[in-house]
């Protein structure tokens, strides 16, 4: 399944190898002076967790930017160290979750609907 693909009901996606893919909103971004040095460099954002249709679901959380994303932003996150350590391309930096793309659209299936931000 391609990385863009994202289930209508659930917002939420496998790709191969078990990696979840959420929709995520970004709504701020996090400065810090003092951080681990692998991740020198890197922009940090909070992100809205949210279902297809733009509900939020859950918590916002702290994810590493890998597609240039910003605030206002729809996302796609991995939520998983492994696949967010191998989107950002920096082995072993302590990272949970990371931005892998910028949504530019969702479409729900056979109702024909599209959601653009």
């Amino acid at each position: 399944m391609p990385l863009s693909s994202v289930s209508s009901t659930l917002g939420t996606s496998k790709l191969q190898r078990g990696v979840d893919v959420r929709l995520g909103h970004v709504i701020g971004h996090v400065v810090s002076t003092q951080k681990n040095d692998r991740l020198t460099g890197a922009k940090l954002l909070l992100v809205q967790p949210e279902t297809a249709d733009g509900t939020a679901a859950g918590q916002a959380l702290l994810a590493v930017d890998a597609a240039q994303a910003g605030i206002g932003d729809r996302v796609l996150l991995v939520i998983e160290g492994r696949a967010a350590i191998s989107a950002l391309g920096r082995r072993g930096a302590p990272v949970d979750a990371a931005i892998v793309g910028v949504v530019d659209r969702v479409d729900m299936g056979s109702a024909g609907a599209t959601l653009d931000r």
